[in-house]
């Protein structure tokens, strides 16, 4: 059931998370499965050579917690085996009855599912509401306060089980293993080794999701907020070592330790693109000369609302992307008043009161108390002619220079990122800047390329440029810049002018000038 996360976990992928964790200890006196289901981890525990001497499992669901007990009755020789149907979230682990003493192994696959979509389905299976991630009220209204309910269960394990030092190996999505060590690293839990070891959702699970089993070790000597990754569960060389660095969770140490002189502010302020949660109506194509929305209805309004938008798609296929639709604005900057509108763009107006349910029917708080029609992502750094933009969703980073097209401002969708520049020669030394190798490789090492979107408004503000520019070789530069602007078309500049370079935002009164062409 979606209400439970409910996946009961194959066998056959049962007895490869056992080698797995065997292969790094044991043995283990003691197991617990915390979220049993049918069983299939207690069934694995029992077949094992050395079993543990006692096993208990905890199941909010009466048919399975019945078919699990029936199944684990104690043969002669057998481990004891204590299942209880109960609610995970109002038991106190730290008092569950053991008869046996020695060390403690926790397993299992608890649910994939987050709070906010049981909160959808009016589902009883929640924790207790708490401000659990510490998130600001804005935070909480755009998603940054969901969370999955196996982080949770994840933190409850490690809080309440610590005195008896367990060894916790849990199969889950992966950005659940990277928020458990995160929010340890933050709440000084005593987590020690750790282990990420990829598995494949698809294959057993039919999930479209990137997964893992996670193993932490907790009380075992000094806090370590650190993670080895393995490609599979059969893998002894390690991947990457993940880790905590200036606060947040970075995917690749090594890496990051090399390039890590550039973590610290951004000299430029990073915008996200325009987002209006109603693509089917604000979103248009040109057919035969018309421009149509999703439906293929023909939309005739006033054409000083309508702007060429880019993508995440737009940006990843091209070096001088062009953009495929267009997009209609109703503000120009957040809050503005709509209301005018219905005398200054009656056409506008009335097709987009002709759709008001697809509005009405956005669900995100965001827009809750705004005028109708409103939008996010809007601002004077819209409509600057030039702009250096980046998708949020690719796993190849690049940034791209974006000029106007047939006049016009180029708009990006709410999974680009952007920076306004104040001219062309501007924007080209930002992206010359920003895609030199040491530079994506420091990006690299920050970001999760299996991520739903790898790159984010956080990691971008923490590309300090000013410490990169002043190790960058500036003929070099000058040639990457000149790369940018033969693309555009325009003049190219030579090494003196690089020097003139001024941060966009900074307005100062120097400008990029065109000395002899080189």
């Amino acid at each position: 059931m979606r209400e439970f996360g409910d996946f009961q976990t194959p066998l056959d992928l049962v007895s490869g998370v056992l080698r797995a964790v065997y292969r790094r200890g044991g043995p283990w006196a003691r197991a617990l499965e915390p979220t049993c289901g049918v069983g299939n981890f207690i069934t694995g525990l029992r077949s094992l050579p050395s079993p543990p001497a006692e096993i208990q499992g905890i199941e909010l669901q009466p048919r399975h917690a019945l078919r699990t007990k029936l199944g684990s009755e104690t043969d002669a020789g057998m481990p004891k085996v204590r299942i209880q149907q109960a609610d995970i979230f109002k038991l106190n682990l730290a008092e569950l009855p053991w008869s046996q003493t020695g060390p403690l192994l926790v397993v299992g696959n608890p649910p994939w599912v987050t709070n906010s979509e049981l909160g959808g389905l009016q589902s009883g299976n929640l924790p207790t509401k708490s401000n659990f991630k510490g998130q600001s009220g804005f935070g909480a209204k755009t998603g940054e306060s969901n969370f999955d309910i196996a982080e949770y269960i994840w933190i409850k394990l490690i809080k309440e089980l610590a005195w008896a030092r367990p060894t916790i190996a849990l199969l889950c999505k992966t950005v659940v293993a990277r928020n458990v060590l995160t929010y340890a690293n933050v709440a000084g839990l005593p987590t020690s080794s750790a282990e990420i070891y990829l598995i494949d959702a698809k294959r057993w699970f039919d999930a479209a999701v990137d997964a893992c089993l996670f193993r932490v070790d907790v009380g075992h000597g000094e806090a370590n907020y650190k993670a080895t990754l393995y490609s599979d569960l059969e893998s002894d060389t390690p991947q990457s070592v993940l880790g905590i660095a200036n606060g947040f969770i970075i995917s690749n140490y090594a890496a990051y330790e090399q390039h890590g002189f550039l973590d610290g502010e951004s000299p430029v302020v990073w915008r996200q693109g325009i987002k209006h949660d109603a693509a089917s109506i604000m979103e248009l194509t040109e057919e035969g000369g018309r421009l149509k929305n999703r439906s293929g209805e023909t939309v005739s309004v006033e054409p000083e609302y309508i702007y060429p938008l880019l993508k995440s798609s737009d940006l990843n296929s091209d070096d001088n992307p062009e953009p495929r639709c267009r997009v209609l604005v109703t503000q120009k900057k957040l809050g503005e008043d709509t209301a005018p509108l219905r005398q200054k763009a009656r056409r506008l107006w009335q097709y987009l009161c002709s759709h008001e349910d697809i509005f009405l029917a956005r669900r995100s708080s965001i827009y809750e108390g705004r005028p109708p029609f409103s939008m996010f992502g809007i601002g004077d750094y819209s409509f600057t002619d030039y702009k250096v933009a980046v998708s949020g969703l690719y796993k190849t980073i690049r940034f791209r220079v974006v000029g106007p097209y047939i006049g016009r401002p180029v708009l990006l969708d709410d999974t680009c990122y952007l920076v306004p520049c104040d001219s062309a020669e501007q924007a080209c030394v930002l992206a010359a800047l920003l895609n030199s190798p040491t530079c994506l490789a420091f990006v690299n090492s920050l970001v999760f390329l299996g991520s739903k979107r790898p790159v984010t408004k956080k990691v971008l503000q923490r590309l300090d440029l000013s410490a990169l520019w002043s190790r960058t070789d500036r003929r070099e530069l000058a040639r990457a810049t000149n790369v940018h602007l033969g693309m555009l078309g325009l003049p190219l500049i030579a090494q003196e002018a690089v020097e003139s370079f001024v941060w966009p935002g900074t307005h100062s009164n120097r400008q990029l000038t065109f000395p002899d062409v080189v």
